[in-house]
């Protein structure tokens, strides 16, 4: 005969609603682990699926993840001219916040090298890569873009003609892929008042110099654009990502690459541990800081319910000891309980979240090592919190049946 199994059946409602209430502390516990997981993975999704062996940054920054980085469009055959260098692309990225249909839409915005990347290696949901250099993109599930839905940014309009799942970048914001021209076209459109203006301030500047009072006629390119002007820079790009020869050291092309005075190098290895121990690392230890005090919490008020649940056997198990009941039937029936509660927790807690963790605005990603660590502290917390009920059950006289 079973006393744990007895004892529950008799109090079934009891330790139903304590199973619960354990369960749903247990499911936060769980969630917390998911969402520490989930930023990291989040963090680190673009360095592990774009796939290079170096980013060419601005020189002293840590971008283009970490900060904003600017370099020049050229820097692109100035890395194809190493020795080692097999690919060479344009990578820009940045985030943008419009609205669309009345709600509010942030995008993070990145630009595909076209023609030599057109997002074949896009986890698509549905659709297809890009086919032309203008006026497609590929959007993320989060967004809520539908498949040919059509979007206008900047002063363009974009043709939703795919759709990706869990592309979305470390602040949990959906990712957008065009190509570099568009990505480019976004981040700097200017109001058209804007650009007219600065012509007519860069005529003004032209008037007032020397130049322009010696040859009248030049001022006549103050009124062009500034793609036309050669003394003005073209749109920059956020990084460069190379690909290295198999055959050639990744350690030795970056050792050239980081002499040039303009630019800073990074391995994807370098990168990843830039964001995780820069962007990402205080949200990471405050999830951790919760997870540790959720899981001291669940231990409490497991003890708690397990002393509570003693009191109410204490007549039973003095009646026990006056009958010669060994100690041990006593602590096994205790301790039975007490692992039979957090199992069932457990249960319950990965049943409910199952269901429940798809529904949070940012990714919960449970593994299986975060689940058989989960199970370790709750089979740790059930032993832990059972000696508060099995202290008070060995302090119970006998003598107590009989009052």
């Amino acid at each position: 005969m079973n006393l744990a199994a007895k004892d529950i059946r008799y109090n079934l409602g009891r330790f139903t609603l304590a199973t619960v209430g354990v369960g749903m502390l247990l499911m936060v516990v769980m969630g917390m682990g998911g969402i520490y997981r989930g930023i990291m993975e989040d963090a680190i999704l673009l360095v592990d699926r774009v796939e290079v062996d170096l980013w060419i940054v601005q020189k002293n920054t840590r971008g283009p993840f970490a900060e904003v980085s600017r370099v020049p469009t050229n820097l692109v055959f100035r890395s194809l001219a190493v020795p080692g260098v097999l690919t060479a692309r344009e990578f820009v990225y940045h985030t943008i916040q419009r609205e669309q249909n009345g709600r509010p839409l942030r995008i993070s915005v990145l630009g595909l090298s076209w023609p030599t990347d057109k997002g074949e290696w896009l986890p698509l949901s549905a659709g297809r890569p890009l086919t032309q250099n203008h006026y497609e993109m590929i959007a993320d599930e989060t967004l809520k873009l539908a498949l040919g839905e059509k979007i206008k940014l900047g002063k363009e309009t974009y043709t939703v003609v795919g759709t990706t799942k869990n592309m979305i970048n470390s602040t949990g914001d959906g990712i957008a892929f065009f190509t570099v021209a568009d990505a480019q076209a976004i981040q700097f459109d200017v109001p058209g008042e804007s650009t007219r203006l600065e012509r007519a301030a860069r005529y003004g500047r032209g008037e007032r110099s020397d130049i322009g009072s010696n040859q009248p006629s030049l001022l006549d390119n103050a009124e062009k654009s500034s793609a036309e002007l050669p003394t003005l820079p073209l749109p920059q790009i956020s990084a460069v990502m190379v690909t290295v020869s198999p055959a050639v050291d990744v350690s030795q092309v970056a050792k050239i690459i980081s002499g040039w005075g303009d630019v800073s190098v990074y391995t994807s290895d370098g990168q990843r541990e830039l964001l995780l121990k820069g962007m990402v690392e205080k949200v990471r230890k405050q999830i951790g800081l919760f997870r540790i005090l959720l899981t001291v919490i669940a231990a409490i008020i497991m003890g708690l319910i397990l002393y509570t649940m003693t009191l109410d056997k204490i007549h039973s198990i003095a009646l026990l000891k006056l009958m010669g009941a060994p100690n041990y039937v006593i602590l096994g029936l205790i301790m039975q309980q007490a692992l039979m509660l957090g199992a069932l927790g457990l249960v319950v807690a990965y049943s409910v979240g199952s269901k429940v963790f798809p529904l949070f605005p940012r990714r919960v990603i449970l593994t299986q090592y975060d689940l058989i660590q989960l199970a370790v502290i709750v089979l740790v917390i059930s032993i832990t919190s059972s000696l508060l009920g099995i202290w008070k059950a060995l302090k119970v006289s006998p003598n107590e049946a009989l009052s």
